[in-house]
């Protein structure tokens, strides 16, 4: 079992999703998190009550505004005195193609590119800083298989954002190893989440194909790498893409 009792952790869209499991994946190795929950800041109540305030704080925030991520980033840190590891999990995935008006397309983009990439940039950033003062850090960046692969012709914005989260991460596993901070991608295909579910089940046949394993990963499978890596046991892998998508595609 890896043990994270001495490290502080901050989750970005921990509301749901990978971003829910990854929380408690985090809390049950014995870290103590600041789990960031949308806008509102609903959905934190059962962990509250069962691991207490001292172990998780709930934040909230709209990252689809500007600064929002360095405003998260310095409320976790005065939480407990510091951040050790930073997981930016928040995305969003809108519709829309080129054929739709082109406001609408532009706004879908800005959006998307402001909440997935600008944001992850911003907290990176305060993180970098966070770090030097403290001897070194890890950051965890969620992307995608699309950022390899590619994506569907109405989801090419987000392919886009999280082909620049990747090389993001890999510019400050290259600028900031030599002060100690580490930073690593994991890039899932499908998940079978509440948000994914009913496209799973809708489209079931044809992905049946695409999967070797036969289904979508697990969002427990993406919460063990976050937990592995946020220990820090494998430095000189930083700057890696850890892949999660059952072998649908390989690079």
């Amino acid at each position: 079992m890896i043990n994270l009792n001495d490290k502080v952790v901050l989750v970005t869209g921990a509301s749901r999703g990978i971003g829910a499991v990854c929380v408690r994946g985090l809390l049950e190795a014995g870290a103590s998190v600041a789990a960031h929950l949308g806008r509102s800041g609903h959905g934190g109540e059962a962990l509250l009550e069962e691991f207490g305030a001292q172990r998780i704080h709930v934040l909230s925030g709209d990252l689809a505004c500007g600064g929002e991520a360095a405003r998260l980033f310095q409320a976790a840190a005065d939480w407990q005195g510091r951040v050790d590891v930073l997981v930016n999990n928040a995305g969003i995935a809108p519709s829309v193609t080129v054929d739709d008006p082109l406001e609408a397309w532009a706004s879908v983009w800005q959006e998307t590119l402001q909440v997935n990439l600008l944001s992850v940039a911003e907290a990176c950033r305060e993180a970098i800083q966070h770090f030097r003062g403290q001897g070194g850090g890890i950051i965890i960046n969620i992307a995608s298989r699309a950022a390899f692969r590619g994506d569907q012709p109405d989801a090419m914005h987000y392919a886009a954002s999280k082909g620049g989260v990747i090389a993001l991460t890999r510019s400050v596993a290259r600028g900031f190893a030599a002060e100690g901070v580490l930073a690593y991608a994991v890039a899932p295909g499908w998940v079978r989440t509440e948000m994914a579910e009913a496209y799973l089940n809708e489209h079931a046949a044809d992905l049946a194909r695409e999967f070797p394993l036969g289904d979508a990963a697990p969002p427990e499978d993406v919460a063990a790498t976050v937990v592995f890596l946020a220990s820090g046991l494998v430095r000189h892998m930083t700057g890696a893409t850890l892949d999660i998508n059952g072998a649908s595609y390989v690079r």
